[in-house]
């Protein structure tokens, strides 16, 4: 290798460990931000704002995922000429960025009408600006990544996640001891946040230069049409798998007013019932949400080495990385579920507090594991992606989001209104995913040849087993043992895989290896 080469690559991997680092602090900050705005917003705006996050956060991550990847595409497509494919795409992203906004507020009525929740629609209305001054932050952070530029690219996401941390916990706050939304009050700081970030982002990138007058199109730069035959698959994709993870709540607050009718709960009392009861849910999504949030940095490193091998025809190593990757999502998932399952209650507890854990315990237990199944299917539909099987990839996640809405359809309106539809809805849920998953699991198998190894699925499941057993026995322990007690559980979860041969040695030198690795 070139000196130049070296230095390019070495810059590359500083900037690599930067963005991955941003993300985790990202990950972290949104994690405590949930407790954070529980306690200060209470519990029935917390639940009035997870309903409208429903909507807001499946438009907003469309936008952001849609529009960095987009932009990332196209800049670094462009050689010598980044800056026009900047504005280029600018040209595309910020009228759509208006339009998506508009129906975004415009349809809060229809989305309250169906939830029962009125309430929802003001709230809507302030997030729709958030996903406005999205679309320009989106291909602002796009434009950084695509011209390798990873260390403003993590100094801006850094940034942005504190002040929608503090914006959305300290207006919320301010509004309640006002007496007024809680609601109202976090989405106005989450739309002050984004104002902040957006002229930050700009100074940081500009926006683009046009071409010059009369000057022929680079055929590097894209005309609008073939920007958005780009995008669209990109947002259709990031939009099925965000319906997914999203559809059981929004279901659930729609079937608990429905309960909260039927058993007489009515008017405002019924409706602060049901927010409180979707607060509760939202909760256990704190923890079941882990081991997905966990493996995506799997599919971050198993996208491109099975690309690479798919266009060097080497089926031999596609089928090795799928293994491996598999078996390893696999195990680490496992971990992550198996902790979960064995102290659902501590863990609320820790986070939320006796009583909301007392209301969750059960419903944590059940959801967990329904999200393990969620978490390998994101590594199945990203092998087929990674193989150019994009389509198959989608329908398996529409597939997906059709059974969990034909599963929580059937169970949870007839459950007893409360505590029961949300363990219904979790069974639900989880039962749609996991069939889900047999069939990904298949088709990856008959393109690959490879998936979870049959033996690595029946030891993590025997270990998950365990440690449900061992949770239902755990007795009652302080709420700061909680940490303590979660690390004895991992460990508990690693010894069981290596009673059983699953873990040996082999995987221990892997370690020692990627460890002491120098270049």
């Amino acid at each position: 290798m070139s000196q130049a080469t070296e230095d390019k690559a070495r810059t590359a991997g500083r900037g690599g460990i930067a963005v991955l680092g941003a993300k985790v602090f990202f990950l972290v900050v949104g994690f405590v931000q949930q407790p954070l705005l529980r306690l200060a917003v209470g519990l029935g705006d917390f639940g009035g704002l997870a309903q409208a996050l429903v909507v807001a956060n499946t438009v907003n991550n469309v936008v952001v995922s849609s529009g960095t990847q987009g932009v990332s595409r196209v800049v670094a497509g462009a050689p010598g000429h980044e800056d026009e494919a900047l504005r280029a795409a600018l040209r595309v992203h910020l009228p759509l960025a208006v339009l998506v906004a508009a129906v975004m507020a415009a349809s809060g009525p229809i989305y309250a009408r169906f939830e029962h929740a009125q309430d929802v629609i003001a709230p809507l209305a302030v997030l729709a600006g958030v996903a406005l001054l999205y679309g320009v932050y989106a291909p602002a952070i796009g434009y950084l990544n695509g011209r390798n530029r990873f260390g403003r690219q993590a100094a801006l996401d850094v940034t942005f996640a504190t002040l929608r941390t503090i914006g959305l916990v300290g207006l919320g706050y301010l509004f309640v001891a006002r007496g007024m939304s809680g609601v109202l009050g976090t989405t106005v700081g989450w739309v002050a946040a984004a104002a902040c970030i957006v002229p930050l982002a700009a100074r940081s990138t500009g926006l683009g230069k046009a071409l010059a007058p009369g000057a022929p199109r680079p055929a590097s730069v894209p005309t609008s049409g073939q920007y958005v035959a780009l995008l669209l698959p990109i947002a259709g994709a990031q939009l099925c798998t965000n319906v997914l993870l999203q559809i059981d709540i929004a279901l659930l607050g729609r079937f608990l007013s429905d309960g909260a009718a039927a058993a007489g709960v009515a008017g405002a009392q019924g409706r602060d019932a049901v927010r409180s009861w979707v607060a509760i849910y939202k909760e256990c999504q704190t923890f079941a949400f882990l081991p997905y949030q966990l493996l995506f940095s799997i599919t971050l490193v198993l996208f491109p080495m099975l690309a690479r091998a798919r266009a060097d025809g080497d089926e031999a190593a596609v089928r090795a990385y799928v293994a491996r990757g598999a078996r390893l999502a696999a195990v680490f998932g496992g971990l992550m579920v198996g902790v979960v399952v064995a102290m659902p209650g501590a863990m609320l507890t820790f986070a939320y507090g006796a009583a909301d854990a007392a209301r969750g315990a059960d419903v944590l237990r059940v959801m967990a594991l329904g999200q393990g199944a969620f978490a390998m299917l994101g590594i199945a539909t990203t092998v087929l992606t990674s193989l150019g099987r994009e389509g198959t990839a989608a329908w398996v996640t529409l597939g997906a989001v059709g059974a969990v809405t034909v599963a929580c359809a059937l169970l949870v309106p007839g459950a007893e209104f409360g505590q029961a539809q949300l363990v219904r809805s979790a069974e639900a849920t989880g039962g749609a995913l996991l069939a889900t998953l047999l069939v990904a699991g298949v088709l990856v198998r008959r393109r690959t040849g490879a998936f979870i190894p049959a033996a690595t699925s029946a030891r993590v499941a025997l270990a998950l087993a365990v440690c449900v057993g061992a949770g239902l026995a755990m007795p009652r322990f302080a709420r700061l043992a909680t940490p303590a007690v979660a690390l004895v559980t991992g460990a508990g979860y690693v010894a069981l895989l290596i009673l059983t041969r699953e873990l040996g040695a082999e995987d221990l030198a892997s370690v020692r290896a990627l460890v002491s690795k120098r270049r």
